[in-house]
Parts: C-alpha cells; sequence; structure tokens
C-alpha cells in the first residue's frame, strides 16, 4: 500500500463500527455508507430520505440507524 493511501486510511472510520449514527442538516443529503467510511468492505452505497421519515432512517443493508441532530 502506498504512503498515500495509508493515509487516507488513518483517517476514514470503519464501515458500520458504530450502531447509531447523529447526523447534522449539513450532512444531507443522507447516505451510508457515509464519506467518512473506508467503502472497500461495505456495501453499496444508498441514499436514505431521514427528513421524510421524522429525523430517523435506517439503512436496509447494514442495519445503522440515523438520527438527525436538532
Amino acid at each position: 500500500m502506498s504512503k498515500t493511501n495509508e493515509n487516507l486510511q488513518e483517517h476514514l472510520q470503519e464501515p458500520n463500527a458504530q450502531r447509531v449514527y447523529e447526523v447534522t442538516k449539513a450532512e444531507l443529503p443522507l447516505h451510508c455508507p457515509s464519506d467518512e467510511m473506508s467503502l472497500w468492505n461495505s456495501h453499496p452505497r444508498v441514499y436514505l430520505p431521514i427528513e421524510e421519515n421524522g429525523g430517523k432512517a435506517t439503512c436496509p443493508y447494514c442495519g445503522a440507524e440515523y438520527q438527525l441532530k436538532t
């Protein structure tokens, strides 16, 4: 692995490491996995309609739960 890739991997979250994630309106549109997660060992990106569901959404692939901060 190149030095650049090693540095990049150090700053990424492990995908689906948490069960519940809090997100802000600045992070919308919401998708799982998020931009902060490494994608090589995760599922395809899926957009989640958190605003249409009362500020909560669950990923159909991994079951991660998202809550919109108010």
